[in-house]
């Protein structure tokens, strides 16, 4: 493997100057921006196009006594690839505020990732860059460039409308809401809404409950997995199966929408999978994540438990 250089501080004005360079002129695939802070952190406010980069602390624990490895870090299986095929240059890492490679410590999450780079990614022709000032400083500088979660319109609304002397439940409230570009959470009722649906963008429908029914099989694909909410009720089963739905239904272009009947605890624990499986992260993380955006979810005792039992599998994964 070709040695890659040591790792060059940008400016945020220099960065600017190569996002806003047309990919045609790049020899390679164009820059990508690897974000270092934590996943909660990104979801709320990120530079636009930039990739989330994950840590946990079992991780942490390993690399006491071993080398960490891209693997460990980019949990986009396709990302991975093309990075250590030396398909991006250049490949800018960002953390959330420091000032340069020289301050990082040793420990730290940004300056792990600038070694793992450094050691798999082939050619020499990639150039690895430190974003100076980090996100803070960036976003400050240059807030048309990045993104901002417009946080969870559960908190906001109003008291529960009343309709012929019945309250609307908060979890039929709104719409289905939205935890990836592709990915979303909702109720039954959300399910049945042909034009929530459309409004949505949802092409396909995860339908987490033994009863509830699949209104547009015509029109959108469908997966139904027969779950009880009931302590006894093994979700941990259906894992696999969801998150491969979810992701054919990603590979495509398309939108899915997941629900049970209320939208708290069967649907939640699939979401809160999904984002464990594929982000890397703590059941902790993800439940907060999830919890900004739809406060009413609720997993019963017993899928917490096996969600718990599901982070130790994922996190010792290697």
């Amino acid at each position: 493997m070709t040695s890659i250089s040591e790792p060059l501080d940008i400016s945020g004005s220099e960065l600017v100057h190569i996002l806003r360079t047309p990919r045609d002129q790049y020899t390679s695939g164009g820059c990508v921006v690897l974000d270092c802070r934590p996943f909660l952190a990104f979801s709320w406010a990120h530079m636009c196009d930039s990739r989330n980069v994950n840590w946990n602390s079992m991780l942490r624990r390993r690399s006491r006594s071993s080398v960490v490895c891209l693997e460990w870090l980019v949990p986009d299986k396709a990302l991975l690839g093309r990075l250590r095929r030396g398909e991006f240059s250049p490949v800018v890492v960002v953390d959330e505020n420091s000032r340069s490679v020289s301050e990082l410590k040793t420990e730290s999450l940004a300056s792990m990732l600038l070694t793992a780079l450094q050691a798999e990614v082939q050619g020499n022709s990639v150039q690895i860059c430190f974003l100076q000032g980090g996100f803070e400083a960036f976003s400050e500088a240059y807030p048309e460039l990045c993104y901002k979660s417009p946080g969870n319109n559960l908190s906001v609304v109003d008291p529960e409308p009343t309709v012929t002397g019945r309250s609307t439940p908060a979890y039929d409230q709104e719409g289905p809401v939205e935890l990836l570009p592709f990915l979303f959470l909702g109720s039954a009722v959300h399910s049945s809404r042909r034009e929530t649906l459309a409004a949505a963008g949802i092409t396909a429908v995860l339908n987490v409950s033994s009863s509830c029914p699949n209104l547009y099989e015509e029109e959108l694909l469908y997966l139904r997995l027969t779950v009880e909410d009931s302590l006894a009720a093994d979700i941990r089963a259906c894992f696999s199966e969801a998150i491969a739905f979810i992701d054919s239904v990603k590979e495509r272009g398309g939108r899915v929408l997941v629900h049970c009947q209320a939208g708290i605890s069967r649907s939640a624990t699939i979401c809160l999978a999904y984002l464990m499986h594929t982000q890397h992260v703590k059941l902790e993380e993800a439940f907060d994540f999830v919890k900004q955006r739809r406060q009413v979810i609720s997993p019963n005792l017993a899928f917490m438990g096996q969600l718990l039992q599901f982070e130790t599998d994922v996190l010792c994964q290697g």
